[in-house]
Parts: C-alpha cells; structure tokens; sequence
C-alpha cells in the first residue's frame, strides 16, 4: 500500500497548512483562456452531434474552479444566463473579465481546435477546425458586438443580480436543489468534476430538477486516482478507514466510484442517454490489491479511466 497520500492526508490536518490546497484541488487549468474555449467547444459539438440544434439560453456548470472560463466562452456563443455552482470561490471579478477578453479575442479569429485528446472532436469540425456550422459568422456578429460585451462585462461585476436580460450568478458553497428553480435550466455541463463531487446521488438528483424537460447535460468525467498514486486506479487500493485520513481536512479530493456509479445514477434520475464515450486503461492494479469494498467490480468498471457522456431529460416530469 502506497504510503505517501496517507502522509498528505495527515499533513492537511496541520493548522495553517496551504500545501494541499494548492496542489490537489486541481483549479488551475481554468485559468487559460485557450483550455477553457477548447473545453466549451468540445461540449458544444457534440452537444449538436447529440440532438442539440439551438443555443441554450440558461447554461448551469458544476465545478467552474480557477475561473468562470467555460461559461463565459457560452455566454460569447449566445448563452443569456450562466449558474456557476462550486464548493468555493476562487476566482475573483478582475480575474474574469480579464479571461472574458482574451476569450473574445480567441472567437473573432475563429481559432482552430487542436486535434488529439479525447475524446477528439475534430471530425465533427469544418476544414478550419472550428464549428462554423454551429457558431455562424452570423451568430457571431450579434453575440461578440461591443454591446453584448459590455452586457457580459457587467453581469461579471454585478454577479447575482437578475436584473438584466444576460446574468452570471456565481453560488459557493452550494448544498441542496433549492438554490436554483426547478424545471429553469436548459444545458448543464461539467468537466473533469463529478469525480470530487462527495455526494454525487444528491448531485445528480439536483440537477434532474433545474433541468427542463427535454434539456441536456454534458460531462466528463476522469475516474483516475489524478496522480495520488503510481497507478492510475491505486485510490482503490485503501480501505475506507484509510482513505477518509487521505482525504484529511480538504473539502473534497475524489470520490473514487466507478463509470457504472455515474452512469445508474444519471438513468435512474430519469435521463436518457445520447453518448457513451469510454476511455480505457489496463494499466491498472490487480483485483487482488484492491480493497474488500472493490473486490466485486466489474472487469469494465476496473479498466475504464474515464467517460464523456451526454444525456437528455426525459420529456415529462411527475
């Protein structure tokens, strides 16, 4: 058994101690323009390859972390009204508008997307590796003019506010369904989030009732250990008494269920699912190093690292 994430597991219990903050949170990514126009690219044309064939007007995002990035990008692309749910704040108004011109700069010039990782959505792109097919120049010409910029600008400083017809609303720490009207949202995305999600029935249970009849949700999820441990699945390997010492005094690490957990959950919440995009890894460790509470998972659930999937509300709700 590894033994040093039960070292920083002890080390957070330190009073003061900023080191785990900073390097196990995983916030920083978002920080890039560049990453977060890629993520809401890669969202967005599978989203229409999957039945979506117009932009939502009200965009939920778990998990935004360094910043409002992702969503931003959306609201550049025709989203109205962005929801921001995280378990803390870390970024501040002065960091988003920053990003929100750098990502204004990244849709005028129609900046390709990079082909490769994964899952690649490249194929799905026009000859110049952006989608054109989605985001028109037509489309473009009213969501990037200077006054919808200016509106943006504003809903950054003005977060929370409802009084305008493009609103972002940034909620941290956020605990239950009630925070946002049930039956409100048309698209809800995350990104390499649901896997720190502590509670994720409660998770997907909240987002079945902001979400309209008929709306999508869009996740990626890595189900690795986020380098924890030598081999990609080694969280499985502690038992649960050791992996709470892990966890130590974060407010979240990783939440270590499987693909199948996610996906149950998501068909039992009445959604139907679009897309399926496994990713697999046999460099895994054996069953027999696994604790009693993984000794019965399934041959898939141990070799897949990660899944893209997309899904729809069913059409009627009770």
């Amino acid at each position: 058994m590894e033994k040093m994430p039960i070292v920083k597991g002890l080390v957070s219990f330190i009073p003061g101690n900023q080191f785990l903050k900073k390097n196990e949170q995983g916030i920083g990514s978002t920080n890039s323009a560049l990453y977060c126009y890629s993520v809401w690219i890669k969202h967005l044309t599978m989203l229409w390859e999957n039945g979506l064939k117009e932009m939502p007007s009200r965009l939920g995002e778990i998990g935004p972390g360094g910043t409002l990035g992702v969503g931003l990008a959306a609201m550049l692309s025709g989203v109205d009204h962005y929801y921001a749910l995280d378990v803390e704040k870390y970024s501040s108004p002065e960091e988003n508008l920053k990003l929100l011109f750098e990502l204004v700069e990244l849709l005028k010039k129609r900046t390709p997307i990079k082909p490769g990782g994964w899952p690649d959505v490249t194929d799905y792109l026009d000859e110049d590796m952006f989608p054109g097919h989605i985001l028109t120049d037509e489309l473009l010409s009213g969501t990037l003019s200077d006054e919808r910029i200016d509106k943006i600008r504003e809903a950054i400083m003005q977060s929370g506010s409802n009084n305008s017809d493009l609103t972002v609303t940034h909620i941290a720490p956020w605990s239950d369904s009630s925070i946002i009207e049930k039956d409100t949202i048309d698209l809800i995305i995350s990104h390499s989030v649901m896997e720190h999600v502590n509670d994720i029935e409660m998770s997907y249970k909240a987002m079945a009732a902001w979400l309209k009849p008929g709306g999508y949700m869009s996740h990626q999820i890595d189900l690795s250990a986020h380098s924890l441990t030598k081999k990609w699945n080694g969280h499985r390997q502690y038992p649960d008494f050791i992996w709470k010492v892990i966890v130590g005094k974060k407010p979240y690490l990783i939440n270590r269920e499987p693909c199948s957990v996610h996906l149950n959950l998501l068909r039992g919440n009445g959604f139907a699912e679009l897309c399926q995009m496994k990713r697999y890894d046999n460099d895994s460790i054996e069953k027999s190093r696994l604790s009693s509470r993984w000794k019965n998972i399934s041959e898939d659930d141990l070799v897949c690292r990660g899944v893209f999937v997309q899904v729809k509300s069913i059409a009627c709700k009770d």
